[in-house]
């Protein structure tokens, strides 16, 4: 048991007086000092990509999503300089990390791809809270903006709830993007009526309306001959908030207006012979 004992305080003693001993302190030693420089530059480049952003404006709840992307990145780097520090095998460790990302990559992707899409929205901006859309065949106003998905709000107050993967890939109507619009409204006249009257009469009305705005641009022009009526396209230009009371405004009043000025506006009619048969 003696010899035993003493042959292993001198296998350990030769150890730690040896070169193995030594150069394991060296390179734990150099692994905390890259650490530690590592935490604080990172720290650094986090707080400086964050203040980068806020000055450049970029989307508040995209500004975090970006900033934790940076700073997870840099500490996985960190981590595989400090194992290459220590002597480990970085290559086989990045090929496992690797295959381990392809995998969930896969079983995420669909996860992913509204990811991506929820990024490139904030980034570019086809759209922002408040504003009117139409995407995968819904229409309602932006309530919110997640990384995930859009939320919409219709004008009946419904929720819908859209992924912001076909979102981004698909075709975007931004009906609230500019600041003015064109309203577009059809009428009809009988044939029997005057046309210049009843284009005197349009226009009459169309400069009372308080919400028109450039009534220079405005157009009112015959656009078809119909089966039964000869149909004005009447085009004037609103302030986007106004475009509904405009609407409803130029319809009602044209109506009133035909009717005391005379002027038909046909219903759909049809001509019915009847043959009589021996």
């Amino acid at each position: 048991m003696n010899a035993f004992l003493f042959l292993t305080d001198f296998d350990v003693m030769a150890f730690l007086q040896g070169p193995s001993f030594i150069n394991a302190i060296k390179s734990l030693g150099l692994a905390i000092l890259v650490w530690l420089i590592g935490s604080i530059v990172i720290n650094q480049v986090v707080r400086f990509s964050a203040s980068t952003m806020e000055k450049a404006h970029f989307d508040a709840s995209l500004r975090p999503f970006l900033v934790s992307m940076i700073s997870t990145l840099l500490k996985i780097l960190l981590m595989l300089a400090v194992a290459s520090t220590l002597g480990m095998e970085v290559t086989s460790f990045v090929a496992i990390l690797s295959a381990a990302a392809f995998a969930v990559g896969m079983a995420l992707q669909g996860g992913l791809a509204n990811f991506a899409g929820g990024v490139m929205i904030l980034i570019f901006k086809p759209f922002k809270i408040g504003d009117v859309i139409t995407s995968q065949g819904f229409t309602g106003k932006v309530r919110e903006i997640q990384i995930f998905n859009t939320i919409l709000v219709t004008p009946d107050n419904q929720v819908i709830i859209l992924p912001n993967g076909p979102v981004s890939n698909g075709p975007i109507q931004n009906i609230t993007m500019e600041s003015t619009r064109r309203v577009d409204m059809t009428f009809g006249i009988g044939y029997g009526d005057d046309i210049q009257k009843a284009k005197e009469v349009i226009n009459q009305v169309l400069k009372s309306c308080p919400q028109i705005t450039d009534h220079s641009k405005t157009v009112v022009v015959v656009s078809g001959l119909g089966d039964s009526s000869v149909n004005f396209a009447v085009r004037p230009w609103a302030a986007t908030a106004d475009y509904w009371a405009v609407h409803a405004y130029v319809h009602e009043n044209i109506k009133l207006a035909f009717n005391k000025n005379d002027i038909g506006i046909p219903y759909p009619t049809m001509d019915v012979n009847m043959l009589k048969q021996d």
